[in-house]
């Protein structure tokens, strides 16, 4: 196994189609590895994934590039400081990103951005 960094993060996406919240979390799929739960088809208006894996050391360097979104997207990132900062840092190397909030507790943060189109 490769050394690196076990890191869990969850993530709740709403304000696009089934598609549009696909897309953001296969974007996260270069930083995080597999997601275990992946947003389904269907009416749905707020979709939720979460990824708990190992990840290597170097992980979320070059992000696929992801299909333009159908709408604007919001999306809830919750986990330790180390996993919320790695999404923040992968999305916006994709997605044009407005950050509309955050909270911190002491091993735990959750950050609330808007995806842009």
């Amino acid at each position: 196994m490769t050394p690196g960094t076990h890191l869990a993060l969850t993530l709740t996406l709403s304000g696009g189609t089934a598609a549009d919240a696909r897309a953001v979390v296969h974007t996260l799929e270069s930083a995080f590895g597999t997601a275990e739960d992946m947003p389904g088809n269907g009416g749905a208006t707020v979709y939720t994934a979460a990824f708990d894996n190992d990840v290597p050391v170097g992980a979320g360097v070059t992000p696929p590039t992801a299909p333009p979104l159908s709408a604007p997207v919001t999306v809830t990132l919750q986990g330790s400081p180390e996993a919320v900062r790695l999404a923040d840092k992968t999305l916006t190397s994709v997605f044009t990103v407005h950050e509309e909030g955050m909270v911190s507790g002491d091993q735990e943060q959750e950050w609330q951005l808007r995806l842009e189109p």
